[in-house]
């Protein structure tokens, strides 16, 4: 298979990693694991066109290995793989993994950063990524497409969901937490532009299938309006 990591680009991924950030974001995850797991692990029951969207994905991905990268507790990793043979998740959060793990000890979950995937090139049929892409910095950001788009094959398919907007935050805005699920935390989330998302993808050699914009759906989930971005590895 050939290598489609150069040095440059291995070198430009390390750059781009903020070690402190990733410590914090990692920590934060730690904490409200827990928490996060009760209040979301059926969140999907109330959102058909989240349903709707993954079910699509699986039928586009096809055979292979499907990864849920920034899965949490696992409960997107689990929709999946009631509808496909070979799916495994992904998370920066020790605490999630195994958390993930008690939920479905069947399913392999890893402990692993979206910034540098442990897999080969290549080895992936598909990969969501539902809004773990939030607190990641534009060099983040473009380092984690690339990483996507090595480790899917060629015409492999990934879905990307992030927040838009919120009342109280435009698109390309930051808002700082510093408490959430009853935690102590310290750590940015991102509100982003499908057009900036759009052209990171295409950068880092996807091809856009499919773009949706919704508005939040009240009282399920927080009231962000929200980006789900299907794409398709072209090169």
């Amino acid at each position: 298979m050939t290598e489609r990591t150069t040095p440059d680009n291995s070198r430009r991924r390390s750059e781009a990693v903020d070690l402190s950030r990733a410590g914090r974001l990692r920590d934060t995850y730690d904490k409200i694991a827990r928490a996060y797991d009760a209040r979301l692990a059926d969140e999907l029951d109330h959102k058909p066109l989240d349903r709707a969207l993954l079910a699509a994905f699986v039928e586009l991905a096809g055979p292979g290995r499907i990864a849920d990268v920034g899965c949490g507790p696992g409960h997107v990793t689990r929709f999946l793989a009631a509808r496909h043979p070979d799916v495994t998740g992904l998370d920066l959060s020790p605490e999630m993994i195994a958390t993930a793990r008690e939920r479905a000890p069947e399913i392999p979950f890893t402990v692993a950063s979206m910034l540098s995937l442990p897999v080969a090139d290549g080895a992936w049929a598909g990969a969501v990524a539902m809004y773990s892409i939030i607190h990641l910095s534009p060099p983040e950001r473009a380092a984690a497409f690339g990483e996507l788009a090595r480790a899917l094959r060629d015409g492999g398919r990934l879905l990307v969901s992030f927040h838009v907007e919120a009342p109280d935050v435009p698109a390309g805005g930051t808002t700082h937490l510093t408490s959430w699920f009853g935690a102590d935390v310290d750590v940015d989330v991102h509100f982003l532009d499908p057009d900036v998302v759009r052209g990171d993808l295409v950068a880092a050699g996807f091809e856009i299938e499919s773009t949706m914009l919704r508005a939040p759906l009240d009282p399920a989930e927080f009231p962000s309006r929200r980006a789900y971005l299907l794409a398709r590895r072209s090169r």
